[in-house]
């Protein structure tokens, strides 16, 4: 490969300060979330904003893995362990898809106990005692790579009382600062009956909108290089799993930065260049995708791709039993 990542031998952490604009205009939309709506906060130099959650970043990193076409990851990626969900003989999602990967309830909440009881299996001399933490990395490394950068909660009481848990190795946010509103709205127009039943649909609708602008816009990045090396799994794992952090930040920001219809961003430079260590320089994509390969391939016999079927119903919530579309959105990731 044409970079080395020797300059990280010893670094703590890996840290970015990337520089974002609008792609378009000023205006942006940030984030929302229930019963607070956009995260708005004072800072010693005014008032700023949580344009992105940490949950939702993590989601969008291991999106940049996946082929929508393919239902599969990118061939790049080929070798890396995930699990497979199918639902009468189709596909119907993936670890890199589920908000919470490994612990979705759609591997471990269905009728079919078999990839549950390999789980607990595998993990069974957890129960009692301290968490052997190179044991829980092993088996994660095994079936989902990503909840080694992403983290994981397997949450179920079943698994070691439910304390089985890896905080994010790989975390990102994005915030703005020096912002205002920009208070602007619209209407739902009905040319047909102006004045009809709203709450059917039907009628005029009037509605508020507000969107902000900045004067700076931040992409932080924090790869847990510590965090990585005490798993205790070995230098080619380690290798791995930073040259895998790396392309996801860079397929992300060389890729689609839309988070939301009016929230399209873009970085000022192409080519960010670490706060921590300083003067470390995020590789070209071309060069992180040559690097996976071997990467991968040597450490392919400690990872596995598994396919596991759900047999379940796809059951509606009851109306009172329903968590709203923002509370779930702001609470994906781990």
């Amino acid at each position: 490969m044409s970079f080395e990542l020797s300059s990280l031998d010893g670094a703590p952490r890996l840290l970015f300060e990337i520089a974002l604009q609008p792609m378009q205009g000023s205006r942006f939309q940030p984030t929302g979330f229930p019963g607070l709506g956009a995260a708005t906060f004072q800072t010693a130099s005014g008032t700023s904003l949580l344009v992105e959650s940490a949950q939702s970043m993590a989601n969008r990193l291991e999106t940049v893995c996946w082929d929508d076409a393919e239902q599969n990851l990118k061939p790049e990626l080929a070798g890396l362990s995930h699990v497979r969900i199918m639902w009468r003989e189709k596909f119907l999602s993936d670890t890199v898809l589920e908000a919470h990967r490994i612990n979705s309830p759609y591997l471990l909440a269905g009728k079919d106990k078999s990839f549950f009881n390999k789980l607990a299996g595998e993990l069974g001399t957890l129960e009692q005692g301290p968490i052997d933490r190179k044991l829980l990395a092993s088996v994660l490394l095994k079936y989902d790579v990503g909840t080694l950068l992403h983290g994981a909660f397997l949450a179920k009481k079943e698994l070691a009382g439910g304390r089985l848990r890896l905080a994010r190795a790989l975390s990102a946010f994005i915030e703005a600062d020096g912002v205002r509103t920009a208070a602007s709205g619209g209407v739902k127009n009905d040319h047909i009956n102006p004045s009809g039943l709203t709450k059917e649909g039907f009628g005029n609708v009037p509605f508020a909108r507000d969107e902000f602008t900045a004067e700076r816009i931040t992409l932080f990045v924090n790869l847990d290089l510590a965090q990585i090396r005490g798993y205790g799994l070995g230098a080619d794992v380690e290798h791995m799993l930073v040259v895998l952090a790396l392309y996801k930040l860079r397929t992300l920001i060389d890729g689609n930065l839309r988070l939301r219809t009016a929230c399209d961003l873009k970085p000022i430079s192409r080519d960010p260049v670490a706060s921590v260590p300083d003067g470390f320089q995020l590789p070209a994509r071309s060069e992180l995708v040559h690097a996976l390969k071997p990467a991968i391939a040597r450490c392919k016999a400690q990872m596995s791709v598994t396919v596991v079927n759900f047999d379940d119903d796809l059951k509606k919530a009851k109306p009172e039993d329903a968590e709203p579309a923002d509370e779930l959105e702001s609470s994906n990731g781990n």
